[in-house]
């Protein structure tokens, strides 16, 4: 599978897993990564910014699928098939923004600090 067409995948697993988050076959573990991978997808902030040389880049090219094939393992795969079919082209305008989701990356990010703080002083 080439590049843009795992472009194309993440763009409707993504929603899928979104969609799937909802329903009652979706087991609680399942629902925790989905959380997980729904709010860093939609997060206006990443965890390794991108100003960041190559790693910030990295985390988009890594970790972003990285955490939607291990949702997908969890979630039972008649239902993920069912909201593939619902997500296709849900995101063809692009993803959605919502700095809400940010709160997570946020503080993580304000607990590094802290600790790093801690350390120093």
């Amino acid at each position: 599978m080439d590049l843009k067409a795992r472009a194309k995948k993440l763009k409707t697993d993504i929603p899928a897993i979104f969609l799937a988050l909802k329903d009652k076959e979706t087991s609680i573990i399942a629902k925790l990564f989905a959380g997980i991978t729904v709010a860093y997808a939609l997060s206006p902030i990443d965890f390794v910014p991108d100003f960041i040389p190559v790693l910030g880049y990295l985390d988009d090219v890594i970790l972003l699928p990285m955490l939607v094939a291990l949702t997908i393992k969890f979630i039972p795969k008649d239902v993920l098939e069912k909201y593939r079919k619902q997500a296709e082209g849900m995101w063809q305008d692009g993803k959605p923004k919502k700095w809400y989701y940010a709160i997570p990356i946020i503080f993580v990010w304000v607990l590094i600090v802290v600790l790093i703080l801690n350390m120093v002083f």
